[in-house]
């Protein structure tokens, strides 16, 4: 997504994740939503979809909604606390977002996630899946971590990394991390006078990361380390990122109109390192045998469908490294099964149309999505 200038846009992105803070969302002195400014930002994904944007929100905001009414607002929360107060405010953040969007015709979709819903390939799976069905029904996705189960162990511990790895899963185009600053700057301005605006950042150098600072005060639990470290997640999957205020009303609108912020340049080689991750780095656990037209149809791009499929060899699960060949036996792709193996012998040589009514429930039409499909050779 580069402009003429070889910048990134936000016209000129297919899909857009924007991830915000709590301190964006709450009102400090009431813990209540801040409903004319998320007024501003629906308005602004209504305008972004209008254009053939789609758009994800990442959302913090649960615990701060909450602390008040619970009367947790004088000390640290336990765990267990953070737990109870993210069970009572996420239905408060929700339900804001739900109004915001559905004053602009958006309806709004929750999905809470922990780290291992995107390390874990089935649950990445899953989750991708959900995803791309909602874009698909013209929903907007409002995502938060799932605080009232995540443990130290499956956390995330910050929005702009679940931002960031939401991101790398959906293939968005761009990455909007709204703060309380408008980007990267050479030190804290807010303690060094001389410290200087970086517009771009082509590429994170040691030195850049370095940048980072502490965690501010308040309800944001981020800072601009974690900042950087959510840029080489997105950057490294090949999405461009922005660090850009979000304080004002129509914070979207402003960085499509040129507001200062700072953009951090996608990887060149960003988006193939997935493709060779499944083509080399994993151990196939099974083989899919197909018929001439399906080898044909791969090696133009397309996904593998039930119905090209031949024989079905090896014991594999959902989201499992498995060989693609032909029926003479030579390899021709690798990729991660949509099907356990049971499943898909099953279903194997028969049209997409037909594989509910063999399984007994509706599951995706491939076999292997061309996304989670490596050609070899």
């Amino acid at each position: 997504m580069q402009a003429q200038n070889d910048l990134p846009t936000l016209a000129a992105a297919r899909r857009v994740v924007v991830k915000i803070g709590s301190a964006l969302v709450v009102e400090a002195r009431t813990a209540a939503p801040r409903a004319g400014w998320l007024a501003s930002v629906a308005a602004d994904v209504a305008s972004l979809r209008a254009q053939g944007t789609e758009v994800i929100l990442v959302s913090s905001g649960a615990i701060a909604l909450a602390r008040h009414a619970l009367g947790l607002t004088r000390r640290k929360l336990r765990l267990e606390e953070k737990q109870a107060a993210a069970a009572v405010g996420q239905i408060r953040l929700a339900g804001a977002w739900a109004a915001a969007l559905d004053q602009v015709g958006l309806p709004a979709a929750q999905l809470l996630l922990t780290l291992e819903d995107s390390e874990d390939r089935r649950r990445y799976l899953n989750a991708r899946a959900t995803l791309g069905t909602l874009l698909e029904l013209g929903c907007v996705p409002v995502i938060n971590e799932n605080d009232t189960v995540a443990t130290a162990e499956i956390r995330f511990g910050d929005n702009d990394r679940l931002a960031a790895r939401v991101a790398e899963m959906t293939g968005a185009d761009a990455l909007i991390l709204l703060s309380d600053i408008d980007g990267l700057y050479t030190a804290d301005p807010r303690r060094d006078p001389m410290a200087a605006h970086l517009p771009v950042v082509p590429r994170l150098t040691e030195e850049i990361m370095a940048m980072g600072g502490e965690p501010p005060p308040g309800y944001s639990s981020g800072g601009m380390r974690t900042k950087l470290i959510a840029a080489r997640i997105a950057t490294g999957a090949g999405c461009a990122m922005a660090i850009a205020l979000g304080q004002r009303d129509h914070p979207l609108r402003a960085i499509a109109d040129g507001a200062r912020c700072t953009w951090f340049l996608p990887a060149p080689e960003g988006r193939t390192a997935r493709k060779r991750w499944i083509a080399g780095s994993l151990a196939p656990l099974g083989t899919l045998t197909v018929d001439a037209g399906a080898a044909r149809a791969l090696a133009r791009g397309s996904s593998l469908l039930p119905a090209g499929l031949r024989a079905v060899e090896g014991s594999f699960r959902r989201g499992d490294p498995v060989r693609v060949q032909d029926e003479a036996g030579h390899e021709l792709a690798r990729g991660l099964a949509a099907y356990d193996a049971e499943d898909a012998r099953r279903i194997a040589g028969h049209r997409s149309e037909a594989l509910e009514a063999l399984l007994g429930w509706r599951g995706r039409d491939e076999i292997v999505h061309r996304d989670d499909l490596v050609l070899l050779g």
